[in-house]
């Protein structure tokens, strides 16, 4: 059963690859977890704004991705320059990637209400391979010459946007990172850290006095991999909770979601996430949770108006 289990693991997350090729970890509740992929994002907010996640995916199943993130970004004084850090934690089985890396943006007013950011991201990737666990054989010739260290990246985006809608585009990591030895030619195993693009965008509408619709909307595509498309639509009621759904369009890891969000207090917001699989390893796993928490602090200027993104 164990063997079956790795087998549909390595089917799901290594697509047409042969070896470990990272493909940037995906997120539920990734209108909420921007600043992690996109760079321009930092300072958006208008406030210092931490946000903090965790997801365990495909729970129950041996290996399956485990991520947390942590980032921080706020505007300067003039509101033009904002700067952000983020950390993320990605865990695949025996594998483990490490990001940490800084965020700058610079904002332009494009019209009354529309404002344009261009942002640069610039920090390290950690990655590890964990050789003597169960799963491995220390002596496997196929994961000879794979490095563990820290390595250099860089990224960039773009932000457009007013208080009612955004539109994104970014690369959070430019440079592809090969964590083979020169003599690893020839070896099963790969150990690569693939280019990602990210083209993000959404809207709210006014359905009521007390209710809006925001939908929103994430295409990834890493070099590689084929195209991944996430859809979501959330209600929100009273200025204060969120609901809604999701849907995941991938060649290999297709799923549905569902999403809540409860503001808590001005400066404290938690959210949660259940993903259902659509795949074939529906039949391994109870699904993925994902929790998110985001504290601001307003000190820097009064908010006239709500913040949806």
């Amino acid at each position: 059963m164990k063997l079956v289990k790795h087998y549909i693991i390595a089917l799901a997350l290594l697509s047409c690859t042969v070896g470990i090729a990272q493909q940037l970890p995906q997120f539920t509740q990734y209108m909420y977890n921007t600043i992690s992929i996109n760079p321009a994002y930092a300072g958006s907010r208008g406030t210092l704004s931490i946000v903090g996640l965790h997801r365990s995916q495909w729970v129950g199943f041996d290996g399956g991705p485990i991520t947390q993130t942590l980032s921080i970004n706020s505007p300067l004084r003039n509101d033009k320059i904002g700067v952000g850090m983020s950390f993320i934690n990605d865990k695949l089985g025996d594998e483990r990637f490490t990001y940490l890396y800084g965020d700058f943006s610079y904002t332009i007013k494009t019209g009354e209400n529309t404002k344009l950011a261009f942002g640069i991201k610039a920090g390290f990737t950690s990655y590890t391979l964990d050789r003597y666990s169960a799963d491995f054989s220390a002596s496997d010739p196929s994961i000879y010459g794979i490095d563990d260290r820290w390595s250099p990246n860089i990224g960039a985006g773009v932000y457009w946007h007013t208080n009612r809608w955004y539109l994104g585009l970014s690369a959070p990591r430019i440079l592809t990172n090969d964590y083979n030895d020169e003599d690893n030619n020839g070896q099963e195993y790969a150990a690569l850290e693939r280019v990602g693009y990210y083209f993000t965008g959404g809207y709210v509408f006014d359905l009521g006095e007390n209710t809006k619709l925001k939908p929103a909307f994430l295409i990834k595509a890493v070099n590689g991999a084929p195209l991944s498309y996430d859809v979501t639509a959330n209600f929100l009621f009273y200025e204060k909770f969120w609901i809604g759904g999701g849907y995941r369009l991938d060649q290999n890891t297709s799923a549905i979601a569902g999403i809540a969000d409860f503001q808590v207090s001005k400066q404290l917001r938690i959210g949660y996430s259940y993903e259902y699989p659509l795949s074939d390893i529906n039949a391994y796993t109870g699904g993925t949770h994902e929790v998110l928490i985001m504290f601001e602090l307003f000190k820097m200027k009064r908010i006239k108006s709500p913040r949806y993104f």
